[in-house]
Order: structure tokens, then sequence, then C-alpha cells
């Protein structure tokens, strides 16, 4: 039976709709980015700009700011970053979804506690010293690579859900975990594995607080920290000029220069969703069932 005609196009006018007031806001911001910062004061916010200016972007791109060095370092902690968590995640997910496994159960009462408490930021600076990581590369992928337990249990509860005679057949063929987990469990759980992806991605893409903490060599300033640092210098420099201390620099761009930092920052996970988008909702509800 064919569902009413109406229907479908009361469907399809909401569903166009929301899809325009979800594009809305980012469209907005966009052309803020591209604003000419008298005309912002001016008008406010537009979608049609009354001047368009490249202001904000030369000042991020072609300033003293060293936008190209901060932006490779942040795809590469992202990339080893994500790498190593997924796996050890992975790997983690696995050892307690084993039924073999004597103790699973108390590490996962191990693992869950971790989420209820933490020790706090002074031991937690205390240990990334003792570790060395002060002002190297290794103290933004390091303090942040142990798994996040939240995404453990995503993965235990997937793989819970692969039949064991599976994992019998393969020590029946003289299969090792190692193996068992590589060549069998991961393949079949990559859905909840794009899913995790995602998370510790965004995590590493946007972490900031390492650098914050433990990283005072500008050389190895992630992109997020360096345009939070810019950010703050134009607040600064504005502030100053309108106490008529400091005159004769210009009228530095600072609406439109937020609007294109966030431009700039999420350009490279706006790419990267829709390669995972497929896994993402798959992987999340199959994973928060309780296996």
């Amino acid at each position: 039976m064919k569902k009413p005609k109406l229907f479908d196009l009361a469907n399809y006018t909401f569903i166009a709709l929301f899809s325009i007031l979800c594009i809305l806001p980012m469209l907005l911001v966009l052309m803020v980015s591209f604003t000419d910062e008298a005309s912002i004061k001016q008008f406010g916010y537009q979608l049609i700009p009354d001047k368009l200016s490249f202001d904000a972007y030369k000042l991020l791109l072609f300033g003293n700011t060293p936008l190209y060095r901060s932006y490779m370092i942040s795809i590469f902690i992202t990339t080893v970053g994500t790498t190593a968590a997924v796996l050890m995640t992975g790997m983690a997910g696995y050892t307690l979804s084993a039924k073999h496994v004597k103790y699973r159960n108390h590490l996962a009462i191990f693992f869950f506690i971790t989420m209820v408490f933490n020790t706090g930021l002074v031991p937690w600076y205390l240990i990334n010293l003792q570790l060395g990581l002060k002002n190297t590369i290794f103290a933004l992928i390091i303090p942040s690579l142990i798994f996040n337990p939240f995404n453990l249990f995503l993965v235990r509860n997937y793989m819970s859900q692969i039949p064991v005679s599976l994992t019998e057949a393969a020590k029946i063929d003289g299969a090792t975990d190692f193996y068992i987990a590589f060549r069998i469990f991961f393949p079949l759980c990559m859905p909840v594995l794009a899913t995790i992806t995602l998370f510790y991605g965004i995590g590493y893409w946007n972490n900031w607080f390492n650098a914050i903490m433990l990283v005072d060599n500008q050389q190895l300033y992630p992109l997020q920290y360096l345009l939070f640092k810019l950010n703050s210098e134009i607040n600064m420099i504005q502030q100053m000029q309108s106490s008529g201390v400091l005159s004769g620099t210009g009228t530095m761009p600072q609406e439109s220069v937020k609007m294109a930092t966030a431009i700039l920052t999420i350009g490279p996970v706006v790419l990267f969703y829709p390669f995972l988008q497929r896994y993402f909702i798959k992987g999340l509800l199959i994973g928060s069932v309780k296996g």
C-alpha cells in the first residue's frame, strides 16, 4: 500500500527546511569571515556582506604566525594519536569480551571506576613531567593516548555479540589471540572502530589543553592553541586601542578573524566525517547494547 502523496510532500518539505536551518549558521560564519570589520561593526552579521574583505585570512595565513607548521603538527598528532588510541581501545575491548579471560569482569569494573573518579590536575601534570614530556611533540600525544573508558565499553559490547563459536573454530585451527583479534574481530567490528576513530580524531584535533600545560616552545604549538593565542592578542590590541594606550596600528579584524578561525579549524573534520558517516550510527547503536 502506497503512502499518501500529501504525507510525502510534507515530509520532504520539513526535511528540506530543517536542512536549510542547519546550513544557515555555517554559511553565516563563512560569509562573516569574508566581511570587512568596519561593516560588521556598523551592520552586524550579514549573509550578504556589505563589503568584502580578506583581511582575516591574510592575517591568519600570511601574518607573523607559523600557521602552516601548526597545521602540520595538528595533522601529525591527530593521525598518530588517533591510530594508537584506536589500536589500544580495540585490543582492550577484545580482552574484556573474550570469555576465556579469567578476570575480565574485574578489569571492566576497574575501567568503569576511572569514568567516575580522576586524580586531578596536579598529579597529571607531575606524572607528565616525570615522563619527560615537557616541550616535546609527545606531550601532545601521550597524555591523551590512554583510551576513553566509554569508547572501550562501546567496543567491548560490540565484540561481545560476535558468536563464541567463531573464536572456538579459530582456536581449533591453531589461531592465536593476536590473529583472532586482528584478522577476525577487527574486520567484523569496523562500524564501532570507525565510530571511536571519529571520537578520538575530533578530540586530538581540538585539543589545546596539553599545549597550554606542557609546551612552551612556539615551534610545537598545535593549530588550536596558536589560533587561541592569536585571538587573545587581537583582543588585547583592540582594548589598548580603545583606551588610547596604543595608536597607529590600524583596525584589527577581530570578529572576522574569529569566524575565519572557525572555518580553518573545522575544515579537516568536515572533510573527514563523510568517510565514516556510514559506520557511525550503526557502530554507536550496536555498541551501546548490553552484551
